[in-house]
């Protein structure tokens, strides 16, 4: 991570990252497809869960996860295995806490704040059945989700690409079996692919839980929590936290504005049109969580030039891939939505959100992964104008760092 060539290393850790990234999203995906068999207005009722669902994918994957990978990468950077051996425990216990927490609130608040977001009727009646059920595996995708940051952190995008993917291959069948039904198990309808879902998340973070506890280069080991450690998390993740809540609390506000002024078939296009965007986050996401690591380490064996090389290699990666991705969705725009329902106004809403967003692609997916290099340097927490400075610093650029005074 100190000393490879910077573009090949960046492809070689991003591509198993966006693997796992892209496999956790398609989940969502084609659940969410199998789940428009059952109707538009069940659609639509699904459509209002799946932004809290992504809220706390992007919170705990991330932005509690970034700030994970940056604590542990930097540690590894500077040589601090006290430090580093800390760190898994302090994130398993951080992230179980925050996800049992929003997992109780949802249970609690889950009508109003669903009736909040535009569902009405069978709509709202979908939706309340689909998020009593799945607030059962938001503490198990917190935790999977610390797990394999740790393991992101250690430089390792493979390992947790693997479980990950894995088990996406056992979801599709999986949950298609209890939406529908199959042989002697009965069909659950909506609750079937919320079962499905945190039957993923309880198998793939027992799967990483082992290796994290076995085979990592820093191991999950019993031992008393430590608020030090803990900070170094949350100075990272608690902001960048902010940033997922804004992001999807947006996109909630909006199709609860389109549900209610334009109807069901709307809402379900403007839902299905902006899920594209959350297939751009494995992209930004895929470059970025290696830039965490890279940038992380670097910054910790005080290479602040060749770290800010690494971020804008990886930028303008991520730059190139959601840009074509973009362009791809004004000129097709149908070929994504008929995936999903032939509502005529589901068609219309949804295209006509694609060829406004489409073109800005490029930039969320750089704009995210820069995001993702910010974490790391750890002393310039958040979406900063100048997240990098301890780079600007060392590269002339201002006489002392507002950061580090002593650079």
């Amino acid at each position: 991570m100190l000393e490879a060539s910077i573009a090949p290393m960046l492809v070689r850790m991003s591509v198993p990252n966006m693997l796992m990234l892209s496999a956790q999203a398609s989940t969502g995906l084609i659940e969410t497809w199998l789940l428009a068999k059952l109707g538009t207005e069940t659609f639509a009722g699904i459509a209002v869960v799946v932004p809290v669902l992504m809220l706390m994918q992007n919170m705990s994957g991330g932005a509690m996860g970034g700030g994970i990978s940056s604590a542990v990468a930097r540690a590894l950077g500077a040589g601090d295995m006290a430090l580093a051996r800390a760190l898994p425990l302090q994130a398993v216990a951080l992230s179980a806490a925050i996800g049992v927490t929003f997992a109780v609130l949802l249970l609690l608040f889950h009508e109003p704040l669903f009736r909040l977001l535009g569902a009405t009727g069978v709509s709202l009646a979908a939706a309340n059945r689909y998020g009593v059920a799945i607030s059962a595996g938001i503490g198990l995708l917190w935790v999977m989700n610390a797990l394999a940051s740790v393991i992101r952190g250690t430089g390792n995008m493979l390992m947790p690409g693997t479980v990950i993917c894995v088990g996406a291959l056992f979801l599709v069948p999986f949950g298609a079996a209890l939406i529908f039904g199959f042989g002697p198990l009965p069909a659950f309808g909506v609750v079937g692919g919320a079962m499905a879902l945190v039957d993923y998340y309880l198998a793939c973070t027992l799967a990483l839980g082992w290796y994290v506890r076995t085979r990592n280069a820093v191991r999950l080991e019993a031992g008393p929590l430590r608020w030090d450690a803990i900070r170094k998390i949350l100075r990272i993740g608690a902001l960048a936290c902010v940033n997922s809540v804004l992001t999807n609390a947006l996109i909630a506000l909006t199709a609860a504005l389109v549900g209610r002024h334009a109807g069901s078939q709307s809402l379900a296009g403007y839902a299905t049109a902006a899920r594209l965007e959350y297939l751009l986050m494995p992209i930004a996401f895929g470059l970025g969580a290696p830039m965490v690591a890279l940038v992380g380490a670097n910054i910790g064996a005080g290479q602040a030039r060749r770290a800010r090389r690494i971020a804008l290699t990886g930028a303008a990666m991520a730059f190139v891939i959601g840009e074509i991705v973009g362009v791809a969705a004004v000129i097709w725009p149908y070929a994504w939505l008929r995936l999903f329902g032939d509502d005529p106004q589901l068609l219309e809403t949804g295209a006509h959100y694609l060829r406004i967003a489409g073109p800005c692609y490029g930039f969320f997916a750089m704009g995210f992964s820069l995001y993702f290099a910010s974490q790391a340097r750890g002393a310039c927490a958040g979406l900063s104008s100048r997240a990098l400075c301890g780079c600007w610093c060392s590269s002339g650029w201002a006489g002392r760092c507002s950061a580090r005074p002593d650079r």
